[in-house]
């Protein structure tokens, strides 16, 4: 095999037949075996990690949230069909997620990876790896019950709006996955939030909202009811990839080992999200009343576990310093809870805190760069 790219790649190169192709040809080529391309002269930076295993290592953390996924898609599905838990098998239960997740995951990867191989032919430049990562998170955040050609429109607006207007991989200012879901979601509504699009089920007329759906009407009698640790490990109706926290949790600690995401980022969304739950509590007018839902239970609801881990790390649109880093998280956390408990008409603030974050990340950095600088001069005399 590797003998046929060797003898394929005069006609891709330069000068060669297919020249004009050779997006697709060199994209075949690192799927298979590492680039032939080397760098030639000057110096530069030798490191172990590169786009191709960097993007990996995010896939093989998000391993545990797409099992979760599979599994708590077709344990819920088959509970609205009166399909008692005792008799739930976990090949059944993972089946019929599948069934679920797959073509959902198809149709994201296929509209996407075209989108991305248009882009590269017309620019001429190599099929970056990112699409990878995106293709695994977009089915991961929306729900079960979507329509296909919603989830063709939804990944198309976020690899082309999301990032290819900004030059491609590295380039965008906003997270591509998450900007698709926030034009679906003011797009199409109807079929990306309610209680009606959580559980895919055959049953006609099933619905179960989620516990943030019911927090502003019910306040606290919203989780009284569920265990928190059913919460935690996954066992709720959900976006097919946000409901585990479990699972994120896992995945969080392999990219915080292998230095791919920041921490800084993930604690401070964390501490945000507690501190502003603490200082809502002070103002709620009873202990039953939405505003003093505790933070621990923020924690394991809705997609703040799964945004918190896979998308305000993204390194792309994220803060670039440390210092950024702890701002940009503490205010997705922040944020996230205004949203959740302020909000009645969008429970769920994690895909906008995220969002609204990107766009000021360049802005935290420009002045935690500028303050680094302003107190450089003023420990050197020069002002």
């Amino acid at each position: 095999m590797k003998a046929m790219f060797k003898k394929m790649a005069p006609l891709f190169e330069k000068g060669g037949k297919f020249e004009k192709y050779y997006p697709l040809f060199e994209a075949g080529e690192s799927f298979m075996y590492s680039s032939a391309a080397r760098t030639q002269g000057g110096a530069h930076v030798r490191d172990g990690i590169d786009l191709k295993r960097l993007m990996m290592t995010v896939i093989i953390a998000l391993l545990p949230a797409i099992f979760m996924s599979l599994y708590n898609t077709g344990v819920q599905g088959l509970l609205s069909e009166n399909v008692a838990m005792s008799d739930i098998g976990l090949v059944a239960a993972i089946a019929r997620g599948a069934m679920v997740f797959l073509p959902i995951y198809i149709v994201t990867l296929a509209v996407g990876g075209i989108l991305e191989t248009v882009f590269a032919v017309v620019r001429k430049h190599e099929i970056n790896e990112g699409f990878l990562v995106t293709s695994m998170l977009f089915p991961l955040i929306v729900p079960p019950t979507i329509p296909l050609w919603q989830v063709a429109l939804g990944i198309a607006f976020g690899t082309v709006i999301g990032k290819e207007v900004f030059g491609g991989t590295g380039m965008n200012i906003l997270n591509p996955a998450l900007t698709g879901r926030l034009f679906l979601f003011f797009a199409y509504p109807g079929q990306i939030s309610g209680d009606k699009v959580w559980l895919d089920t055959s049953v006609d007329g099933f619905t179960m909202a989620t516990p943030l759906g019911n927090l502003q009407a019910d306040g606290m009698s919203a989780v009284s009811d569920l265990s928190w640790m059913d919460a935690f490990i996954g066992f709720l109706p959900g976006s097919l990839g946000e409901t585990s926290a479990l699972a994120c949790l896992i995945g969080a600690l392999i990219l915080i080992f292998t230095k791919v995401a920041s921490w800084r980022i993930m604690l401070g969304s964390v501490f945000g999200l507690i501190g502003m739950s603490y200082l809502l509590k002070t103002f709620a007018p009873d202990a039953a009343h939405y505003m003093a839902v505790p933070w621990y239970w923020h924690l394991v609801l809705g997609g703040f576990a799964f945004g918190t881990v896979f998308m305000a790390t993204d390194p792309v649109s994220a803060a670039q310093t440390d210092t950024g880093r702890w701002v940009y998280g503490i205010m997705i956390g922040v944020l996230t809870v205004l949203v959740r408990v302020l909000n009645p008409a969008y429970p769920e603030g994690m895909m906008m805190a995220i969002i609204f974050m990107n766009l000021f990340a360049p802005v935290i950095d420009y002045y935690v760069v500028k303050s680094n600088i302003k107190k450089r001069e003023q420990r050197l005399g020069l002002q």
